[in-house]
């Protein structure tokens, strides 16, 4: 039976509408930052809340209020959480083979200069991480080898949330970007070249800012050039994948572009003095077992196959070839239960509108079939058997089970609040209440969704349509805040309850997560007010830099 969305169900009243509705987006933030539930529980539990006011407050049939649920979470583990896996699979091969201590140990040899070991590491390597796996990784293993380098620990888990920020858009694999495309149906091209201009400009700023956190303003610019080399090089890498290649790239290849230019600069340039950490010894020596060209290149080569292989996949050739000659693809044109029945309403359509439902994984293209791919043969490269090799992926699924379902839940709520009709109800109050200064709110609305789920993925999947449908109804281009929330949630990681948990749990910090927090809330406020600037600017004053999608809600 047809069922018409109402964004006013409460007495006619939009507002008391999305007071009531919002109710789900508290419950998370209780749930998360005041109850400390676990991520997955937090999320199953704000989805069947989400599913009761759906069918209580907007009379949605329960049978389609649960099919879009289905359908998000399907969606959320394929493609998404297939990416996810791979990713890490990837990177649990590289450790498994010994290569990954090789690619450690590469890096921490070049410098004995503490300012330089970390552009090297919680900058360039960590970007590096957060391109070919996520999901905490990035901060967790460079901040280990930080403290393997002989940081103190605290500076150490300090500077690579802090450092952590431009690739994470495109990290792992451009999941969050992925993600905000297929919430709000702008193509992930489109988005990848505006969220490429934000994160090549933080880009610019991140290396120094980092080492201001580190070593104050003075010291810091003794390594100015250093800090100049590294972000102008991966901002413009960055900047050049993401604008022609999609979002899958720009982490990965800017960040090996960014270390190889770093490491070629400080073989001719090294700052007048070397800095060490008050604890250190007088005279601090590089550290690290030496180990040949050949060597270190077998223990860097799984990356860079996944760079061919991705690249290869991102031709239109190669897509055209397996999608429309062979259809190597799964789909589901009409989803059960969904299609057919939602139709949207005025204001957001002029009449009655289907709200279609169907589901398509186009597997063999799939980001995440290229890191699988990848992985099989690095296991042929690093001569890692099958046996183990399934092992290893195994041991990788345990790992992220429980991040796949809080994924998958979170990914269905955000369908769900689409389908319900709560993501055009938030999003007109939000347009009434905020008027033209909304672009001020959306990169807050991310950084918001960040610290409550830990994740700008899932913070996309909450507020994309949210940030859509506002622009839209308030004449802005939607490409503007839906970015702006990709944007804004980046700086979100620095104060994540669950970012600073890794952090502390990766340098032996654990129960002084508040000691961290008080730390990285300041530089977090300071980096959002930077965003707001920037959002402000490109809302009016040059619009012109960002691209445009066409204005459908």
């Amino acid at each position: 039976m047809p069922w018409n969305q109402n964004y006013a169900a409460l007495n006619g009243s939009l507002l008391l509408t999305a007071l009531v509705v919002a109710i789900p987006i508290f419950f998370l933030f209780w749930a998360l930052a005041v109850k400390r539930m676990k991520g997955h529980v937090a999320g199953l539990l704000t989805l069947a809340l989400t599913i009761l006011i759906s069918v209580l407050v907007y009379k949605m049939p329960v049978t389609a209020a649960l099919s879009a649920s289905a359908l998000g979470m399907v969606t959320g583990l394929f493609p998404i959480g297939w990416i996810i896996l791979t990713a890490v699979f990837l990177f649990n091969l590289t450790v498994e083979s010994g290569q990954f201590e090789v690619i450690k140990s590469s890096i921490s040899s070049l410098s004995p200069d503490r300012r330089i070991q970390a552009l090297l590491i919680a900058f360039s390597f960590s970007a590096f991480m957060e391109g070919v796996a996520g999901q905490g990784a990035p901060v967790a293993v460079a901040a280990a080898m930080l403290i393997g380098l002989g940081f103190p620990p605290l500076p150490a888990a300090v500077i690579c949330l802090v450092a952590n920020t431009p690739p994470v858009p495109f990290g792992p694999v451009g999941v969050p970007t992925i993600m905000m495309s297929t919430v709000t149906g702008i193509p992930a091209t489109t988005m990848a070249r505006a969220i490429g201009i934000d994160m090549a400009f933080m880009a610019l700023i991140i290396p120094f800012f980092m080492l201001v956190v580190m070593v104050g303003f003075k010291k810091a610019k003794e390594v100015l050039p250093a800090a100049l080399v590294v972000g102008i090089s991966y901002a413009a890498a960055s900047l050049i994948v993401s604008t022609y290649f999609g979002p899958e790239l720009p982490a990965i290849t800017a960040s090996v572009v960014s270390l190889a230019c770093l490491i070629i600069f400080i073989r001719f340039w090294q700052p007048k003095t070397t800095w060490n950490f008050p604890e250190d010894a007088t005279s601090s020596q590089a550290t690290g077992t030496h180990y040949s060209a050949g060597q270190i290149f077998k223990a860097w080569s799984p990356f860079l196959i996944l760079m061919v292989i991705m690249a290869i996949w991102g031709t239109p050739f190669f897509k055209t070839y397996a999608e429309k000659t062979h259809h190597w693809f799964l789909a589901v044109p009409k989803w059960p239960g969904l299609d057919g029945v939602v139709f949207k309403a005025a204001p957001i359509v002029a009449k009655p509108t289907l709200y279609a439902a169907s589901y398509k994984w186009q597997w063999l293209t799939a980001p995440g079939t290229a890191m699988f791919l990848s992985a099989l043969v690095s296991m042929a490269v690093l001569g890692i058997s099958p046996a183990t090799g399934g092992r290893v992926f195994l041991k990788t699924f345990k790992q992220l089970r429980f991040a796949l379902i809080t994924l998958s839940s979170v990914i269905g709520l955000g369908f769900l609040a689409n389908y319900s009709g709560m993501s055009f109800t938030l999003g007109l109050a939000f347009a009434v209440l905020t008027g033209m200064a909304f672009p001020i709110f959306s990169p807050v609305i991310g950084l918001l969704g960040v610290f409550l789920t830990g994740s700008v993925t899932s913070s996309a999947a909450l507020f994309g349509k949210l940030q859509q449908v506002t622009a839209i109804h308030l004449g802005l281009n939607p490409i503007l805040t839906t970015s702006a929330n990709l944007f804004g949630g980046v700086m979100g990681k620095l104060i994540s309850p669950q970012s600073i948990a890794v952090a502390c749990a990766a340098v032996g910090l654990v129960g002084r997560e508040t000691d961290i927090f008080r730390k990285t809330l300041k530089y977090s406020m300071i980096l959002l007010g930077i965003v707001v600037v920037v959002v402000l600017l490109q809302a009016f004053v040059i619009p012109w830099i960002l691209p445009t999608a066409p204005a459908v809600a």
